[in-house]
């Protein structure tokens, strides 16, 4: 078995309105099948608030009105890439408090790693069914 280690850094938003925050299905990756914050891997030369809006209008196809910038933190993850390879990821996010200029999610798949954006009730989630990103976000905004 090979592992091949890895450092990524993202740009994640934090959209909650009225006890609903705004997540994407994962369609791969290490957090296949979870609930994820809307967000991703900084390109060269980009900026987090620039990686952000990208990132923002591929996943849930809505535009960012604004951005405060609400922590940083890092998680590290194991998974199975392929029959004979295991990821051991170094995952540091940026996180955002968002707020959109439109209410209307992108429900269909981007085609790479999500499988459309939802609105979610907070009070449905939990740690198994959510991305840890999203789970500390939840747990440090006093949600869970």
């Amino acid at each position: 078995m090979n592992t091949i280690v890895q450092k990524r850094i993202g740009c994640y938003a934090i959209i909650i309105e009225e006890d609903k925050i705004a997540l994407v299905k994962k369609a791969g990756g290490g957090y296949k099948g979870k609930y994820d914050l809307p967000g991703g891997g900084m390109d060269h030369a980009e900026t987090p608030i620039e990686t952000l809006q990208r990132e923002c209008m591929e996943e849930i196809g809505v535009e960012v009105e604004s951005q405060e910038l609400f922590d940083a933190t890092a998680t590290n993850i194991k998974w199975q890439m392929t029959e004979d390879t295991i990821e051991d990821l170094h995952h540091i996010g940026i996180l955002f408090k968002v707020k959109l200029k439109s209410h209307n999610l992108k429900e269909d798949a981007d085609g790479l790693d999500s499988l459309g954006a939802e609105w979610k009730e907070i009070d449905s989630l939990t740690e198994e069914t959510t991305s840890p990103f999203t789970w500390y976000a939840l747990k440090k905004l006093g949600y869970k």
